[in-house]
């Protein structure tokens, strides 16, 4: 069966990161609006077909949400909650996939493996992974950092025996080494291979590759978290701040407000038994409105922490 595969495209706008001559780098463009394509992808091998051309189109990314309304696809804004403040709408819903990401950041790098080495280097991050990830092959991609930057820094893309959901994801790989945040559905997930400016080079011979192996991970049958425990919101305490108004309240923060909304937001989640659901939401919610995927990670992490 055909699944899809959500490809943003931001006219205009550079969504590849750049390397100076002098090492440094410049970041992606902030892009307020995007053009939402859902690609058909039947197995790992469509799913590299389309990396591959994605690789040098520097407007473009993806995301695991699916397209909320097919009528409106051009010029939106990414959203996966109605935005209180513009009225605009969602247009992008949660949705099981049979693909998944996995973006491994500064993973430590044995001293026998060259960094040129992708394959090897990607060995190295599965050997973190659950059992079930171990013999399966993998799409590998090099990312921004690698090979510039201390330790390994890839992305790896694979097949699943059948649609999962980026909470099962959450959960399956609480314990792996990666990037949690690629799960959610309005998160970006970046594509294109990063642009050299004259005086700096591209040290790898290619930026992609893959890893062989079976064609599908076996996704467990049953693959849960552990239900929240119950919070003074569920026994209908009128005191309590249920988790969508405080989604709500994150997703509309003005620009300089973003960041003590979403630290107040998660101090309140706490008070009401603050689960892993509630912070992957706050944290989604926040980096839709603009806030760095480290940043909201953190803010969330110290607000439950101290609420």
């Amino acid at each position: 069966m055909s699944e899809t595969i959500t490809v943003l495209r931001a006219c205009g706008r550079r969504l590849a990161k750049v390397v100076r001559s002098t090492g440094s780098f410049e970041s992606y463009d902030r892009a307020r609006t995007v053009d939402l394509t859902a690609v058909g992808i039947d197995g790992v091998d469509s799913l590299e077909a389309l990396l591959c051309r994605l690789e040098r189109r520097r407007d473009c990314c993806v995301v695991r949400g699916a397209i909320a309304d097919r009528m409106r696809t051009r010029g939106v804004r990414r959203l996966l909650h109605r935005d209180p403040a513009t009225g605009d709408e969602p247009t992008l819903r949660e949705a099981p996939q049979r693909w998944a990401a996995l973006d491994f950041d500064s993973l430590l790098q044995p001293d026998w493996i060259q960094s040129t080495d992708l394959p090897g280097c990607a060995c190295v991050a599965i050997a973190t992974l659950p059992n079930e990830f171990r013999r399966v092959r993998f799409i590998v991609q090099a990312t921004a950092g690698h090979v510039l930057k201390p330790g390994i820094h890839l992305r790896l893309w694979c097949w699943l025996s059948r649609p999962t959901t980026g909470a099962e994801l959450k959960y399956w790989l609480r314990s792996a080494p990666v990037d949690r945040s690629i799960f959610g559905a309005a998160q970006v997930i970046y594509t294109a291979a990063p642009v050299f400016l004259p005086g700096s080079f591209d040290p790898l011979p290619t930026r992609r590759d893959v890893v062989p192996g079976e064609a599908a991970v076996i996704v467990p049958a049953r693959l849960r978290p552990p239900k929240p425990r119950e919070t003074r919101g569920d026994r209908g305490n009128g005191d309590s701040i249920d988790i969508d108004r405080l989604v709500r309240f994150v997703a509309g923060a003005a620009v300089g407000n973003r960041n003590s909304a979403l630290y107040w937001a998660a101090c309140r989640a706490a008070e009401n038994g603050g689960t892993e659901r509630a912070a992957a939401l706050l944290e989604e919610a926040a980096v839709c409105a603009g806030l760095p995927t480290a940043e909201a990670a953190a803010t969330v992490r110290s607000g439950l922490r101290h609420g």
